[in-house]
């Protein structure tokens, strides 16, 4: 992984309002509702700006074929769900159910999350009401906004997983 503050390189996948670059392409995307903010709150269905990095990758193998490249994919199974209770140990982690507290479901039954990128945003020691779940995936339809993730289309999506590396950051400005 790279130090968050070395220079921007291909490498990276740099949003901006016009959409995202990255090893020298460029793809339409959707990022918060609530534009992107430098103070992130749960909720708010805004983008955090910053340099994130992308630790994994989740993907429904009954709907999207397996995944290669140097990234860690792993399957979401029937029972994965994401904490987003802010005073929850576990906030803004992968769970299982059954999950008594405030959840998302990874294994949706939209295609949202039939691949995900993870990013480092408040985790994995989250502070509470900071912001959970903050993801790449796939967009409802064009440039609809998300709850604060970064959406693309789903062949673009794949796309841009077959080609991150170990060191591709995120940069949301």
């Amino acid at each position: 992984m790279r130090p968050v503050n070395a220079p921007i390189s291909a490498k990276d996948i740099v949003v901006t309002k016009w959409g995202a670059r990255f090893m020298g392409r460029r793809f339409p995307c959707s990022f918060g509702k609530g534009g992107t903010t430098s103070d992130k709150r749960e909720g708010d269905g805004a983008s955090p700006r910053g340099v994130h990095a992308m630790p994994g990758v989740l993907y429904r193998a009954d709907r999207t074929p397996s995944i290669t490249g140097p990234i860690n994919a792993e399957m979401i199974l029937p029972r994965d769900l994401w904490c987003d209770a802010p005073d929850h140990p576990d906030y803004n982690l992968l769970v299982k159910a059954p999950f008594g507290s405030s959840h998302e479901k990874l294994r949706r039954g939209d295609r949202l999350y039939d691949l995900v990128v993870i990013t480092d945003w408040n985790r994995p020691d989250a502070t509470a009401h900071k912001g959970s779940a903050i993801f790449m995936h796939r967009w409802r339809r064009p440039r609809y906004p998300t709850e604060g993730c970064v959406a693309f289309r789903a062949d673009h999506l794949r796309w841009i997983v077959e080609h991150l590396t170990p060191s591709t950051r995120l940069i949301i400005r």
